[in-house]
C-alpha cells in the first residue's frame, strides 16, 4: 500500500543563503518515503502579506508556518508541510510556503526570481498572494512571471526564437490562483456586479497603445494569459480590524475573526481541496512524493551550476531512476511469484514454462505500471534479460531437483538388485532370466513413481547404461543359455538402448520446441504490453496537445475580441505548428509505430540464444551420454 506523510510541523525544503540555494536532506528524506501521488500547492507574494496564514489554514492548523509579527520576513527559502489530502484518498497534500518577494534584507534580488520559478516548477496549484487590489502596481510587482522564459526551459533543445518553448509551458505549468488580501472595493464593473474570476480576467486585459511603458505593463498580463490556462481569483476582507490583534492572528480564536473573512478563507480552502490537481509531468506522468524529491534536487542542483532548469532533462533524470526501480520491482515480483507457485521438481517442462509465462506477464505489467519515458526500451530489454536469467536458474533448479529425487528413488528400488549382484545370486545357470526379471521390475516400479520431473528418463537411462556391462557378463556366464540365445540377448540389449536413446532425443527436441515457444510468448507478451503502453502515452500526448491548442485558440480569440488583431495574427504560426504536431501524433500508429515495435522485437530476439546452436548442443549432449 502506498505510504503517506506523518509530519506534524513544516520543515525547510530549500534553504536560501542569499547567493546559494541548498536542499534540506531531512525534508528530502520525508518526500522519499511518500509513495502516494501528491497535490502540490505553492504560495508566493510580497513579504508580510499573510501567505503563511493561508497555508496553515490549508494544513488545518492555526499555526505551523511561521507568520511573523514584525517587518522582517520570517520565511527564508521554501518551507514544506506534507499532510494527508482531506478530499483525495491515498493522496498527499504538499504545501510549499515561500519567502516573501522583495525583502529589502536580501543581498541578491535574483534569488526572488529563482524562488518564484521553483514554486512554478514544483507546484500543481500556484497561489500568488497580494494586498489591496489587482491594479497596475500589483501587476508590476508580478514581473517575475515575465522572467520565466529565461529561467525555465521545457526542452533541452528549444527553438532559437524560444517560441516553441514558451508554447510548451502550457503543458506543465500549474493552475494559477490569485489571492487578493485586505480587499476593500466592491466587485462591480460598469455598475454591474461581477465575480472574483471576472475581476481577475478584466484586470488581465491588455492596455491599448504602443509606447514602451504600456508594453512593459502588458507583459505580465500576456505571460499570465499565455502560460496559465486555468485561472482563479479570491478576494479576502481584512481578517480583523484591530492592528494589534492582527499581528498575533494565529492566537486569535476563529469566532473573533471577521465572518466575511472566515467565509472567504473557507471558500479558498474548499476550492484548493476539491479542484487542486494531482501534480503531473509531461504526457500525464503522475508525481509521487519520491518523484517530487528528485525534481527538487535536480532543479536546485541545476540552478546552483548557473544553468537554467529544464523540464525535459529533469524528467529524463527522473525516468532513469524510476525505470531502474521499475525493473527491480518487476524482477522481484517474478522471483517471488515463481518461488510461491512452482513446486520442484515439476512433472514436465511445460508445467514450469506455463507458470513462468504467467509470472512473466505479471512482471512486465509491474514494469509498465512503474516505468515511463523508456524511449529506447533499454530498461524493458534489461528486464527481459533478467527474467531470462532467472527462468534459466529455475530450469536448472528444476533439473537438479528432478535428478536428486529420481536418483534417490532409483537407489531405493535397485538396492535389492545391487545386493543380489554382489552376492552372486545371478551367477548360476538361469541367472540371466532372474536378472532380467529383477531389472524389469525396477523399471516398472520406477515408472509408477509420480512427479519424477524432467530428468526422469535421463536418470533411468544412466542407471541402465551402468548395468550394461553387468548384464553382459551375466548372460555370458549363464550356462543355461545357448550361443544363439546369448546373441539374441545381446541384440535385444542393443536395441533397447538405441530405443531409449531415440526416446531421450525426442524428449530433448520436444523440450527445445517448448523452450522456443516460450521465447515466442515472451516476445509477444512484451510487444503486446509495450503497444498498449505506447497507445496510452500517445493518447496522453494528444490530450495534452489538444489542451494546448484549445488554450492558444482562446488566447487568440480574446486578443482579437479586445482589438489586438496584430497580436492575434502573430499567433497563427504557433497554432499552425501545434496543429501539425497533433496530426503527426494521431498518425503515430502507422509507419513510426510499427518501426519501433519491429526494432524492439529484433532486439528481444537477439537476447535469446540462436535456436540452431541450441539444437546442436542438445544433440551433442545427448550423444555424449552414451560415450561415457
Amino acid at each position: 500500500m502506498a505510504s503517506g506523510p506523518t509530519m506534524t510541523a513544516p520543515i525547510c525544503l530549500v534553504e536560501n543563503n542569499n547567493m546559494h540555494l541548498s536542499v534540506n536532506h531531512t525534508a528530502i528524506q520525508i518526500l522519499e518515503r511518500i509513495s502516494q501521488p501528491v497535490v502540490v500547492v505553492a504560495i508566493v507574494g510580497l513579504y508580510r502579506t499573510g501567505k503563511s496564514y493561508l497555508m496553515n489554514r490549508l494544513a488545518g492548523k492555526n499555526r505551523g508556518f511561521p507568520l511573523g509579527s514584525t517587518v522582517q520576513s520570517k520565511t527564508k527559502g521554501i518551507w514544506m508541510w506534507c499532510v494527508p489530502h482531506p478530499c483525495k484518498p491515498d493522496h498527499t497534500l504538499v504545501l510549499l510556503d515561500t519567502e516573501g518577494l522583495g525583502d529589502v534584507e536580501k543581498g541578491d534580488p535574483k534569488n526572488d526570481s529563482w524562488i518564484f520559478a521553483l514554486a512554478v516548477l514544483l507546484s500543481s496549484t500556484f497561489v500568488y498572494n497580494s494586498l489591496g487590489t489587482i491594479n497596475h502596481q500589483a501587476l508590476e510587482q508580478l514581473h517575475y512571471v515575465t522572467e520565466l522564459t529565461k529561467l525555465i526551459r521545457a526542452k533541452s533543445s528549444p527553438e532559437e526564437d524560444g517560441t516553441e518553448d514558451s508554447t510548451e509551458f502550457v503543458s506543465f505549468f500549474p493552475d494559477f490562483t490569485w489571492a487578493v488580501r485586505d480587499f476593500t472595493l466592491e466587485l462591480k464593473l460598469n455598475g454591474h456586479p461581477i465575480t472574483e474570476d471576472e475581476y481577475l480576467e478584466n484586470a488581465l486585459k491588455l492596455i491599448a497603445g504602443n509606447n514602451p511603458r504600456i508594453q512593459a505593463s502588458n507583459l505580465p498580463r500576456e505571460c499570465i494569459r499565455h502560460f496559465f490556462p486555468k485561472r482563479k481569483c479570491f478576494v479576502f476582507d481584512r481578517p480583523i480590524n484591530d492592528t494589534k490583534l492582527l499581528a498575533n492572528i494565529e492566537n486569535i480564536p476563529e469566532y473573533q475573526l471577521d465572518p466575511q473573512f472566515q467565509t472567504q478563507a473557507n471558500n479558498f480552502c474548499s476550492y484548493i481541496f476539491t479542484q487542486g490537481r494531482t501534480k503531473t509531468l509531461r504526457e500525464g506522468v503522475t508525481v509521487t512524493g519520491n518523484r517530487l524529491k528528485t525534481l527538487v534536487v535536480t532543479y536546485v542542483d541545476t540552478i546552483n551550476t548557473g544553468s537554467v532548469p529544464c523540464l525535459e532533462n529533469a524528467v529524463t533524470t527522473l525516468a532513469e531512476l524510476e525505470n531502474s526501480v521499475a525493473v527491480q520491482k518487476a524482477s522481484d515480483h517474478y522471483s517471488e511469484q515463481m518461488a510461491q507457485r512452482v513446486k520442484l521438481p515439476t512433472d514436465t517442462l511445460q508445467e514450469l514454462l506455463d507458470v513462468h509465462a504467467d509470472c512473466e506477464r505479471e512482471a512486465i505489467a509491474v514494469f509498465m505500471e512503474h516505468s515511463f519515458k523508456d524511449d529506447k526500451r533499454e530498461f524493458q530489454k534489461k528486464l527481459v534479460e533478467l527474467i531470462k536469467d532467472k527462468k534459466e536458474h529455475f530450469l536448472q533448479q528444476n533439473e537438479e531437483a528432478s535428478i536428486e529425487y529420481c536418483q534417490s528413488r532409483l537407489d531405493q528400488l535397485s538396492q535389492v538388485l545391487m545386493e543380489s549382484i554382489s552376492a552372486g545370486t545371478f551367477s548360476v545357470p538361469g541367472g540371466y532370466k532372474l536378472y532380467r526379471e529383477a531389472k524389469e521390475s525396477i523399471e516398472w516400479n520406477y515408472s509408477q513413481v509420480p512427479r519424477k520431473g524432467v530428468k526422469a528418463n535421463e536418470v533411468l537411462q544412466s542407471f541402465l547404461q551402468s548395468q550394461a556391462s553387468i548384464e553382459k557378463s551375466i548372460w555370458q556366464a549363464d550356462k543355461a543359455l545357448t550361443d544363439r540365445e546369448k546373441a539374441i540377448a545381446a541384440e535385444r540389449v542393443s536395441k533397447e538402448s538405441a530405443e531409449r536413446e531415440q526416446e531421450l532425443l525426442r524428449q530433448k527436441l520436444l523440450e527445445q520446441q517448448q523452450q522456443m515457444e516460450a521465447q515466442e510468448r515472451t516476445l509477444q507478451e512484451n510487444i503486446v504490453q509495450l503497444k498498449e503502453k505506447m497507445e496510452k502515452e500517445r493518447e496522453n500526448i494528444l490530450k495534452e496537445q489538444n489542451m494546448m491548442l484549445e488554450h492558444k485558440l482562446k488566447v487568440q480569440h480574446d486578443l482579437l475580441k479586445e482589438g489586438f488583431s496584430k497580436k492575434s495574427e502573430e499567433m497563427n504560426e504557433e497554432i499552425k505548428q501545434l496543429k501539425y504536431r497533433i496530426d503527426a501524433t494521431k498518425n503515430n500508429n502507422t509507419p513510426w509505430f510499427a518501426q519501433v515495435l519491429e526494432r524492439f522485437s529484433s532486439e528481444i530476439v537477439s537476447i535469446f540464444t540462436s535456436p540452431v546452436r541450441v539444437v546442436d548442443n542438445i544433440i551433442r549432449g545427448v550423444s555424449s551420454l552414451f560415450k561415457n
